[in-house]
Order: C-alpha cells, then structure tokens, then sequence
C-alpha cells in the first residue's frame, strides 16, 4: 500500500474527504518527526512506540574491496510494535 492508497483507506474508513484524510496523515507524520527530532518518542497504546535509537560507531568491511571501514555513530528513528498490533497480525 503507497501513500495515495492509505489516504483513499483513511478517507473511506473514517467518512471524510481524500483531501481531508492527507491533511490528517501529514499532519500525524509531521508531528511524529518533530517529537522524534526533539529527542522524545511517540506511544500510541495498542499500536507501538516511535522513537529514536542511537547506534554505536563499529568497523565494516567494503564488500568491493575487502577492506575495513570505519562506520560513524548515529541516531536512527524506529519503531517498536504493541502487543495489540502483534497480535492482530498473528
């Protein structure tokens, strides 16, 4: 599903305009990246946690030329699944 097909989804669920339901979605991912930027996160009970988590420089390898790399540290955003997300997908 692209983001055209979830609007269309939105909009027909909830009985409101295609326009009305991409303003609603945009509105919630902006919110979303805002918070995450901020450094706090995101629970919606019953759906999951948007957050953000720090990765820890390492070495890698280049696969074209084998040789070491060094990767730096960095805050990456996920996204952990709630009990009643996961169990609805089971």
């Amino acid at each position: 599903m692209n983001k055209t097909e979830l609007v269309a989804a939105i909009a027909a669920k909830a009985g409101i305009s295609k326009k009305d339901a991409d303003a609603a979605l945009g509105a919630f991912s902006d919110s979303i990246i805002d918070e995450i930027k901020k450094g706090g996160k995101v629970q919606i009970v019953g759906f999951g946690t948007f957050e953000a988590r720090k990765r820890a420089a390492r070495t890698g390898i280049n696969p074209q030329t084998k040789q070491q790399i060094k990767i730096a540290a960095s805050t990456v955003p996920a996204f952990k699944a709630g009990k009643a997300f996961k169990d609805a997908v089971k």
